[in-house]
């Protein structure tokens, strides 16, 4: 079979054909360029068609149904209602620790952050003047004591003596009148010497008067023993208060506790009213927490808490809320509040920074919905975007509590609806789309 050269009606078939065929030294080599030239036509078409198909299987689609969109789906499940908030430990009240009286340190036996018990040494002033002092009341409360004694063992019983013996010169003294007088009557003495003895009478009888006074002073109730026993107790009050100055020179703890601050050292002259030391008393503990002044509606005593450390995070213990300050600090808008917690964690410890979650309040088996899907919350008229099948309408909705970014539904919605999320842009009421479903998590 011969080829001619300038037919182009040529066909795969015959060009293997034609390769495998023996060719001799003398046959003459075709060209083979049509089958090329007509694939080369050919490839832009075909290509543009595959694009098409490409573009159409891409954007089909979304032209018809509209874009992909993550929607969130109702659900139903218990909800608990809660509000964190962050705070510290502190104790009920602390304790701060200073002089009383002006003085040098001598020495400061414990150390910042050391747990103390009470009564136990925490600071020692000098004491050389206050013992003194305290010396000095001593020997006036002797000299008190002594003075008390004279009056009733030597000037009352003299006092006693003086009058028994003006009382036996009173009863002589009336003798002789009556003896003189009777004499008088029978004209044997003068009415000069009977005036003389009626004189010697009176005088007996003031100096029986006087010693009465006299030993009625020495004994309790009377003035001299009333000033004896009033210097007595003068001086006691002076020696209590000089033994008291001494006892200030040591200062003792108050109450078991730790030291959480200590600003004093040996050699320190100290001044009353500085505060040396500050103590928390072992016992109870509780939690320190600013809330936002909204939420303050939600909070009522007695409600239960979760806490923990940031240091510990981990470690959550219970916490129950003991008192909401009447008050709202105008600065931050927060109400401060505390809790009382029973049984603290070894790890807890004086200051630090704690976060609380309060249990307000709880819901079985709620329909729920993510709280960022609801439109003009504020506004209090709530709205959602529902999908129904591949467009989106408006639905109100009636909400009840809201808490870890979910929202209570109760009026509106069902569990399986779909929502857009308000976040979502290009998409309004009507809009076309294909809803990929976006799972939340209950609270």
């Amino acid at each position: 079979m011969k080829l001619d050269p300038s037919s182009t009606d040529v066909h795969p078939g015959d060009l293997a054909t034609r390769a495998v065929a023996p060719v001799g030294p003398t046959t003459p080599r075709v060209p083979e360029v049509g089958f090329r030239q007509k694939l080369q036509r050919r490839a832009p078409a075909a290509l543009a068609v595959l694009a098409l198909i490409a573009l159409g299987i891409v954007f089909g689609p979304r032209l018809l149904w509209g874009p992909r969109v993550a929607v969130t789906p109702v659900v139903r499940g218990d909800f608990i209602q809660s509000v964190v908030a962050s705070g510290h430990v502190e104790a009920p009240h602390r304790v701060s620790i200073g002089a009383q009286l002006a003085g040098e340190v001598k020495t400061v036996p414990v150390e910042e952050g050391q747990e103390v018990a009470a009564g136990q040494v925490l600071i020692q002033l000098a004491d050389v003047e206050w013992v003194a002092a305290a010396a000095q009341a001593d020997a006036a409360v002797q000299q008190a004591e002594a003075r008390l004694r004279l009056v009733r063992e030597v000037q009352e019983p003299v006092a006693e003596q003086a009058l028994r013996q003006a009382e036996i010169g009173a009863e002589n003294a009336r003798a002789q009148w009556r003896r003189n007088a009777a004499l008088h009557e029978q004209g044997f003495v003068g009415q000069a010497a009977l005036d003389d003895l009626r004189k010697a009478v009176d005088l007996s009888d003031a100096l029986v008067r006087a010693a009465r006074k006299q030993l009625a002073s020495t004994q309790p109730g009377g003035s001299d023993h009333a000033v004896a026993t009033t210097a007595l107790a003068e001086a006691n009050a002076a020696a209590a208060a000089a033994h008291t100055r001494l006892k200030y020179t040591t200062i003792k703890a108050p109450v078991g506790g730790t030291l959480i601050d200590r600003s004093v050292e040996p050699g320190d002259v100290v001044q009353p009213g500085k505060t040396l030391m500050v103590l928390s008393p072992a016992g109870e503990t509780q939690l320190v927490v600013q809330i936002d002044e909204k939420n303050l509606a939600l909070l009522s005593m007695g409600q239960q808490a979760v806490a923990s450390a940031d240091a510990y995070a981990d470690q959550r213990f219970g916490a129950e809320l003991v008192y909401i300050n009447p008050g709202v600090d105008v600065q931050r808008g927060s109400v401060e509040v505390k809790f009382a917690v029973p049984h603290p964690p070894a790890s807890l410890r004086q200051d630090m920074t704690v976060s609380v979650q309060i249990r307000t309040a709880f819901r079985s088996q709620a329909v729920l919905l993510s709280s960022d899907a609801v439109r003009d919350a504020d506004r209090g008229q709530p709205w959602v975007l529902k999908v129904d099948g591949h467009r989106v309408r408006r639905q109100a909705v009636k909400l009840g509590l809201h808490s870890g970014g979910l929202s209570e539904v109760l009026e509106g919605l069902q569990p399986g609806d779909l929502v857009v999320p308000a976040s979502t842009p290009d998409i309004a009421e009507g809009s076309r789309l294909q809803p990929r479903v976006r799972v939340e998590s209950a609270a």
